[in-house]
């Protein structure tokens, strides 16, 4: 049997994993067939041995395969077994904590034989709803006013809203939480949104780039500091374009791009939705536009606006 989880939503993906693995323990409590297998660090020999070896006292298998979809030869070789692997009474998870390229025939074949879990960003009511669930579970008690804005400084990621509550929480233990409180212990994430602006704007969903880009402007933010944001993120994705275009593997460009790994991870996908000469163009434009709006030539939230319409 195979499980396919994945989705943008890092958190609530990683929260079902951990859910199958605590039912699969408290099922077979030895925990010696539980193999974690980092497909950045092994290759599929390691997969396949382990599964073909026969599990003591005849447990049923619970195998997590991590970023599979970065190791291209693993996921060749893990499509040849595929019908091995799903007809099999072991469980093969296959693990994405980032979105995937969906036009991969891993991703087809996935969808069609194992039984999948998509996790996507929550927004609106959903989003709400959930930390509504999170606020009781580590007794957060904030009102109306301050709720809106934590949500809206630290948007749909799910990570950092866990780690707000908490130290909201240690902050003014058993007191409710008030609006001056989050701007004195909360920091927006500008960084996220821009990411999510240029996410947008590789969809063509210029729209939701607006709203991403003006709910820091409408909160007061800089644009000259929105401005060398996206151009950060830019600078990235052309390090990253090259060297995918040269045909380096994910290891290689972890370690040459001298970029963290999460931003790496980030990257990797998103470049994907644009041409090496798309990127340098943008690049081109965003050094322009700087440039503009440092001799006068236009303010800076017309420029920015004209920037995002015309990626």
């Amino acid at each position: 049997m195979i499980y396919f989880i994945y989705g943008q939503d890092s958190y609530r993906a990683k929260e079902k994993l951990q859910e199958i693995i605590g039912q699969y323990k408290s099922l077979h409590k030895s925990g010696l067939s539980l193999i974690q297998i980092n497909t950045k660090e092994k290759n599929f020999k390691d997969l396949f041995d382990n599964f073909k070896i026969a599990s003591m006292f005849n447990e049923k298998k619970l195998i997590i395969l991590k970023d599979i979809f970065l190791n291209q030869k693993f996921g060749e070789d893990f499509l040849k077994e595929v019908k091995t692997f799903k007809s099999s009474k072991d469980i093969i998870v296959v693990f994405e904590k980032d979105a995937v390229d969906q036009r991969t025939k891993l991703f087809k074949t996935l969808i069609k034989d194992a039984k999948c879990q998509e996790f996507s960003f929550l927004d609106g009511r959903g989003l709400k709803t959930w930390f509504l669930e999170e606020s009781k579970k580590y007794k957060l008690k904030i009102d109306p006013m301050a709720e809106a804005m934590l949500l809206s400084y630290a948007g749909n990621d799910l990570w950092q809203l866990v780690n707000e509550i908490k130290k909201l929480v240690n902050f003014k233990p058993g007191e409710l939480i008030k609006k001056e409180d989050i701007i004195l212990q909360v920091r927006p994430k500008i960084e996220n949104d821009i990411f999510k602006t240029i996410d947008a704007i590789s969809q063509k969903n210029k729209k939701q780039a607006f709203y991403f880009l003006h709910k820091h402007l409408d909160n007061g933010d800089n644009s000259l500091y929105l401005l060398s944001m996206i151009a950060y993120q830019f600078r990235n994705l052309l390090i990253i374009k090259e060297m995918t275009d040269k045909g380096l593997p994910y290891a290689a460009i972890q370690k040459k791009s001298g970029l963290a790994p999460f931003v790496v991870s980030k990257t990797y996908y998103l470049c994907r939705q644009f041409t090496f000469l798309e990127l340098k163009k943008i690049y081109q434009k965003i050094f322009q536009v700087d440039l503009n709006i440092k001799t006068g030539r236009i303010d800076a939230e017309t420029a920015l606006d004209l920037l995002v319409a015309e990626m």
